[in-house]
Formats: C-alpha cells, structure tokens, sequence
C-alpha cells in the first residue's frame, strides 16, 4: 500500500469589503483569471496577522486604500490540487467598511474587475458555495455597522 501523498497547509485572509451609496449597502466582488467571481485574499506573510493581512491583500488586490476592520466574519477550509500537490487551505474573512468608490484591478496578480453588488447580486454572482457562506455571515455585521453622517 503506497503512502497517502502529503497535503499542504496554507494560510489566506481576504476582506468582505462594504460601502453605502445612498440606502443601498454594496459588497465588493473581484474576479480572478479564471473568470470565478470571489472576495480579495491572499496568503500571510510570515508571522503576520490574518487580520493585518487581510487589508495588506485587499489593499493590493482592489487599490483601495482606506479600510476599517468591523468584524471578523467566518473562517472556510477546501482542499484542492495544485501542479499535481493536495493543498489544505484555512482562509479568515473579515468584514471591512470603506467609503471608496473608485477601484483598481491588480492585474499583475490576474484580478481582472472588481464590481460592487448588493447582497442579492452578489449571492447570484459568487462561483463557490462556500463564498456564498461567507457573504451570508457577513451581512448581519455589515447592515449593523453605523451608516456615516452625510458630511
């Protein structure tokens, strides 16, 4: 009987991004090159935090710069094959408000659009289930943070 062959482990976090236009809260999807759509994450770097990490890869992945961590939100596990390896990987999410509209792409890491949605497009939107879980839990944290008074 052959050895099962080794899994690696690997470490994400990404960012359920929100912003308020108007009465309507909008929830940040990027897709990636594969056309799947999904949130910004990336792994951690070593000895950061997955909370740190998750605005440094959302920071990199979308240009947006001005963030703020609401909430941890959930954290998923998958296993999946990459260039012939299993791969294990953790991904932490964490809900992040930010009043930015404008975004940019990093196109260089094969993120090709960044759409904001509602809730609704973006549960009809998301490739995986389990981005779909993670779009569920966020939004009690989300519609409970304190829209900003009109400056």
């Amino acid at each position: 009987m052959s050895p099962r062959p080794r899994v690696r482990r690997e470490t994400s976090a990404g960012g359920v991004v929100f912003r308020r236009d108007g009465d309507r809260t909008l929830v940040l999807l990027i897709r990636d090159g594969h056309r799947n759509w999904g949130f910004p994450k990336g792994h951690l770097e070593r000895g950061e935090a997955p909370e740190a990490a998750a605005l440094r890869e959302v920071r990199e992945e979308t240009g947006l710069s001005s963030l703020k961590v609401v909430a941890p939100v959930d954290t998923i596990a998958w296993t999946f094959r990459f260039r012939g390896k299993r791969i294990h990987k953790t991904c932490h999410f964490f809900a992040l408000a930010t009043a930015e509209a404008a975004t940019t792409p990093q196109r260089a890491e094969g993120i090709t659009a960044c759409r904001w949605v509602t809730f609704e497009q973006g549960a009809r939107l998301l490739t995986h289930n389990n981005a779909r879980t993670i779009l569920a839990a966020a939004r009690p944290a989300i519609e409970a943070f304190p829209t900003p008074a009109a400056g």
